[in-house]
């Protein structure tokens, strides 16, 4: 798959400022499917003549007694869009879509190294960048719209590799409760809550934040100051989820569900698990080394009520005020 505009640009044709217009009709009914001409200086891009209009032009009632013999500067458009080779297909992608209606279809220049690489058509430009968005949805949770298990193995990668590093494993205790008492669209709407909450902690904790899946997150940061991060989380979490129970739960402070044995249960709130891995203590030479730790600090963390961050000393480094 292509990133770079420059990577799906091809050749057009180029002249001089000083030709005719006859020379630009000789080359587009030489080449019926072409549909621009660069107009450049030394190499340099000045200007671009397309099909469309330098037809539209000439096909007045005495254009092509007009034009024919007369420069290109007359039909040719002196601001076309204009991109280096690097610029990523994304971005070109809005530039091109933010033109006029009049150049909306017109072909976006490619340069490398200020010469003239080639040209792209819109409908090459926005085959591609669906490509790319089709692809980069593939990586993101469609629930929360964060980065999915894709991206987080990148990411735990890249850490294994840093001097320093705290990775967050995150979830939500009693989630299933929840679900079976307030049913799916709630529980989803409980999950999109909590990921608002931890965007905005990770953004202050300068970190990664990735959703593994269900009630299952990550935040990766390349420090071990996430003790203010892992308070900022549980508090603002316990505030939110008030919104999310009737008075009479939240004043008892569980719900009653049905267990697998039939039994009626009172299970607590929901609540959130924070279990924290970083390298100050051991090296990790892999994502499984890092997720086994996690595994067996999560199991800490579940044995204590309440929202509650245990980190790889199996001190608290966080809990609910």
């Amino acid at each position: 798959m292509f990133l770079q505009i420059g990577e799906i640009a091809e050749q057009i044709p180029e002249i001089s400022l000083d030709q005719k217009c006859e020379v630009v009709d000789r080359i587009f009914k030489q080449n019926p499917h072409l549909h621009g001409v660069a107009v450049t200086e030394n190499g340099v891009p000045m200007a671009l003549i397309m099909r469309i209009r330098f037809y539209q032009s000439i096909g007045t009632l005495y254009g092509y007694t007009l034009y024919m013999g007369r420069a290109v500067e007359l039909v040719m458009d002196k601001k076309p869009l204009l991109v280096d080779y690097r610029t990523p297909i994304t971005e070109v992608s809005k530039l091109a879509m933010n033109r006029s209606d009049e150049h909306l279809y017109d072909y976006v220049l490619v340069t490398r190294e200020d010469k003239l690489f080639g040209a792209v058509s819109v409908r090459d430009l926005l085959l591609n960048f669906a490509e790319i968005q089709a692809l980069a949805a593939s990586f993101l949770n469609p629930l929360t719209g964060l980065p999915g298990n894709l991206s987080i193995n990148e990411r735990l990668v890249k850490s294994l590799l840093q001097e320093q590093f705290s990775v967050l494993y995150i979830d939500l205790d009693h989630f299933k409760a929840y679900n079976d008492t307030y049913g799916f669209k709630e529980g989803d709407r409980m999950i999109q809550a909590t990921a608002e909450i931890l965007k905005h902690s990770a953004l202050r904790a300068d970190g990664f934040l990735g959703h593994i899946g269900g009630d299952d997150f990550i935040i990766c940061l390349n420090h071990y100051r996430y003790e203010e991060c892992c308070r900022d989380i549980i508090r603002q979490f316990e505030k939110t989820m008030q919104e999310f129970y009737h008075e009479t739960h939240l004043a008892k402070r569980y719900v009653l569900t049905e267990a697998r044995s039939g039994a009626v249960e009172e299970i607590p709130l929901v609540s959130i698990s924070i279990a924290v891995v970083t390298s100050r203590w051991r090296r990790y030479d892999s994502i499984e080394a890092l997720s086994g730790e996690s595994a067996r600090i999560k199991k800490k963390c579940k044995g204590i009520p309440g929202s509650i961050c245990v980190d790889d000393t199996g001190i608290l480094a966080g809990s609910a005020s």
